[in-house]
């Protein structure tokens, strides 16, 4: 396995955030869209805005360098502007991105780790997230103790347990 560390999100981590989102926004290789349309975009704008405001938490994991290679955070949404993964009032919705060449190397592991026991702490006993349909991180987000709650056409809602 590779050398990288997990450290809190700051609110100077906004832009690499960013970064993640449109990581997650293309997933598939096949459908590139440029990062100014993702990040225009209300759909994913939403995960973004206002970063860190009251209630948002997360973690970047750094390579030996200390250059940011991935995060996970998650911010709780409103009724009137659900993300993806929205499945109540209350409940913190993931996002999780890490960079192509970093995938399959537990990164995201240990960033869902570190946000769960995050969340877990701050008193959450629900946390969700949304996956397209053939992202092989569903896998992972599975064997993480993520399980489906709504199937859409496009995406699953999934939902962990934390105590």
């Amino acid at each position: 396995m590779s050398a990288f560390r997990v450290r809190p999100a700051a609110v100077s981590d906004g832009g690499f955030l960013a970064e993640m989102v449109v990581e997650a926004a293309n997933w598939q290789l096949d459908g590139i869209r440029p990062r100014h349309e993702v990040i225009a975009s209300a759909e994913y704008r939403r995960y973004l805005a206002g970063w860190m405001r009251p209630g948002d938490a997360g973690f970047l994991a750094l390579d030996e360098f200390g250059e940011p290679i991935g995060a996970a955070w998650y911010r709780t949404l409103p009724r009137s502007d659900p993300g993806f993964g929205y499945v109540g009032t209350g409940i913190p919705e993931l996002i999780i991105g890490v960079r192509p060449i970093w995938r399959a190397r537990g990164v995201g592991r240990a960033l869902i780790r570190e946000v769960s026991d995050h969340a877990r702490g701050a008193g959450y006993r629900l946390i969700s997230l949304s996956v397209q349909r053939g992202n092989h991180a569903a896998t992972l987000y599975r064997s993480e103790g993520f399980a489906v709650t709504e199937s859409g056409q496009v995406r699953d809602i999934m939902v962990k347990r934390l105590g």
